[in-house]
């Protein structure tokens, strides 16, 4: 079978334009030392902390055309729409919420620690009487008092005064270190704190999964790709 001259006319725009999709669903590599890019990276202050300085040096090595600007963390929904709308590129989430645009990659287990200054009252010792006696400090971006610890403790009989609602985990040592309040902060992070005295709650406290969440629209993104597996390999 002969192509036609209409056909065969067509052959070569049509094999440019296969070639052009091709390039767009699965580009070509790019060695990663040349890649030049920009991710935008949201998840809380304490994460940031930790994470930032480590990622970098990796970068410094692994890809040192990529740059990081870090976003503050607002909740799991406000993370989800900057992801949809490309807002924002990667989000270090707690729980994040279900959507099949959404790829979720589990990055660690993390669990609660009771957090109060070096000599405080509390902690000579330690007990759930004493641990409700003084007031605490809550971190939510959203300004709610309410966590699933106070759920709990209903459930018990029990409540305790939240004193302090505060935006960021940072504000949290200082505000304890001079103060008698007391807080919950995840164990990862009350550990690398100074002055502070860490407990294990005296109730079981559910903990939570930090997964590293994306959108499907950018997966053969190389340089998303490569800053994804970096943090992924820091929990490591």
């Amino acid at each position: 079978m002969r192509l036609t001259p209409k056909a065969e006319s067509l052959r070569q725009p049509l094999k440019a334009l296969l070639a052009s999709a091709a390039a767009l669903i699965d580009p070509p590599k790019v060695p990663l030392a040349e890649i030049q890019a920009t991710i935008r990276l949201t998840m809380a202050d304490a994460l940031a902390l930790l994470l930032v300085e480590p990622l970098l040096a990796d970068l410094a090595g692994s890809a040192p055309g990529i740059d990081i600007v870090l976003q503050p963390w607002r909740g799991n929904e406000a993370a989800k729409h900057a992801l949809a709308d490309g807002s924002t590129d990667l989000a270090v989430s707690v729980s994040p919420p279900a959507d099949d645009e959404l790829r979720r990659e589990p990055l660690s287990e993390e669990s609660y620690a009771v957090v109060m200054r070096e000599g405080h009252p509390a902690a000579r010792r330690f007990t759930l009487e004493r641990w409700l006696a003084y007031p605490h400090i809550v971190v939510s971006g959203r300004g709610e008092a309410r966590t699933p610890l106070d759920t709990e403790l209903a459930k018990r009989g029990l409540r305790r005064r939240v004193r302090l609602v505060v935006p960021t985990f940072d504000m949290v040592a200082p505000l304890l270190r001079s103060t008698t309040m007391i807080a919950m902060l995840p164990k990862r992070v009350a550990e690398r704190a100074t002055g502070l005295a860490v407990f294990e709650p005296p109730i079981p406290v559910a903990g939570f999964t930090l997964s590293l969440v994306s959108h499907r629209r950018r997966e053969h993104d190389q340089a998303l790709r490569h800053v994804a597996d970096r943090l992924a390999a820091l929990f490591r």
